[in-house]
């Protein structure tokens, strides 16, 4: 059953995204809200399919970002990025500039002004980042960034990249920590869908203005903890 309910999930998921994609092709086209609403409405319903059909729901709890404010979340599965665009309003999400390539969704994610960074650039790849999220700011859009740059499995730690904190100085705001345990239901490179609740969790904001070495050693403690946190909760054990 676990098998089939997978299968019909990941099935739904892409009918609907390449269905989507197709229909609402000519929002490339218009002003870019047109795009950020078509990648939001899917997102929902990815969201939706995944409960109904896997039986995988998810919970919120904190407050719940609002306007210009710098999330930086724990990345454990593709949900991540969905739940983000589904429940934050018109964020700009950090993402991999390889992404871009893939039809539709790369097509929507540049249309909305994702801000994709080619890693092997260096120097150059944190200067466009910084330009793309104070474009963004100026917009009064949340910025969401993954730490680690990529997903860990349920209790791995990944070494958190610079461009997290060369974002929280060069925009000068209090950064909003996020844990969740996604890994343990919607496991990355494996296609089940294991039913359960997905929790993320929002923490407590770390003010502006700390020197780097204290604010990422700051947001890995509260992200780090607070994972932990959840995967024991969700009846995984971790090791210490």
């Amino acid at each position: 059953m676990l098998w089939l309910r997978s299968f019909l999930f990941n099935l739904a998921m892409y009918v609907t995204a390449i269905s989507v994609g197709l229909v609402a092709t000519p929002a490339l086209f218009l002003p870019r809200a047109a795009a950020v609403w078509v990648i939001s409405t899917l997102s929902r319903l990815i969201v939706w399919l995944l409960g109904a059909i896997a039986g995988t729901h998810y919970e919120v709890r904190g407050k719940i970002p609002e306007g210009a404010v710098l999330v930086a979340s724990k990345h454990q599965s593709m949900w991540d990025t969905i739940i983000m665009v589904a429940i934050l309003k018109d964020p700009a999400i950090v993402l991999k500039r390889e992404l871009l390539w893939i039809p539709y969704y790369g097509w929507f994610s540049q249309k909305a002004n994702m801000i994709a960074i080619d890693r092997s650039s260096g120097a150059s790849a944190l200067r466009r980042m910084i330009a793309q999220a104070k474009a963004a700011f100026a917009l009064n859009r949340p910025i969401v960034i993954f730490p680690e740059g990529t997903r860990a499995a349920p209790g791995a730690k990944l070494d958190y990249k610079p461009g997290v904190a060369a974002l929280y100085r060069q925009l000068g705001v209090p950064c909003i920590p996020a844990a969740v345990n996604s890994g343990l239901f919607w496991p990355r490179r494996k296609m089940l869908r294991k039913p359960g609740t997905i929790v993320l969790e929002f923490l407590e904001p770390i003010p502006a203005g700390l020197d780097r070495h204290a604010f990422m050693a700051a947001l890995e403690t509260s992200i780090e903890g607070a994972t932990t946190r959840l995967l024991a909760e969700a009846g995984h054990a971790v090791d210490n």
